[in-house]
């Protein structure tokens, strides 16, 4: 099975509940990939979740050019979310790259959303997607849940693993 079809099915029989404080759900393939998801409610429609998070161990020490092909695969991919994304930022030392939503969500000014995801070659090799809020006013921002079809959630899997580069 794929890992989208291994996430659907532990999802199933926790639609209707939340979680307080949020679950964690995993799935793993037989390479050692694993999708675990932060989850705050599962619904009929879809799930929120306060992160997803790609664990991929031959992406460990991997060099930064092999992050910076996955992130542009990615964000060629990755075009059905609530913003576009694009990379951001690329940091050598610490072996990551730092990718956002290219335009925020902006229908409230004051408290405008955008995705951010984090690909890193440090610890296991993974990828980091979460939602946050900035706060104009006060400064600063605060995580917010990630609000996904369960249509959605498979793609993004889907796109996830099938942008995985493959190591030198």
């Amino acid at each position: 099975m794929s890992l989208s079809l291994d996430l659907a099915a532990i999802l199933q029989p926790l639609i209707g509940q939340s979680f307080v404080p949020p679950q964690a759900v995993s799935v793993q393939d037989g390479a050692g990939t694993t999708i675990t998801l932060r989850v705050v409610a599962v619904e009929r429609m879809g799930v929120s979740c306060e992160e997803l998070q790609l664990i991929v161990p031959h992406l460990r020490q991997t060099s930064l050019d092999l992050l910076k092909t996955w992130a542009e695969a990615l964000c060629r991919r990755v075009t059905y979310l609530l913003e576009n994304l694009g990379p951001l930022e690329y940091d050598a030392t610490a072996q990551e790259v730092l990718i956002r939503s290219t335009t925020p969500d902006s229908t409230q000014p004051q408290s405008p959303k955008y995705y951010e995801v984090i690909l890193s070659a440090q610890g296991q090799g993974q990828f980091t997607l979460r939602r946050y809020e900035a706060d104009r006013v006060q400064g600063g921002r605060v995580p917010v849940p990630l609000h996904l079809t369960h249509e959605q959630l498979a793609k993004l899997v889907n796109d996830l693993v099938g942008t995985i580069p493959t190591a030198p």
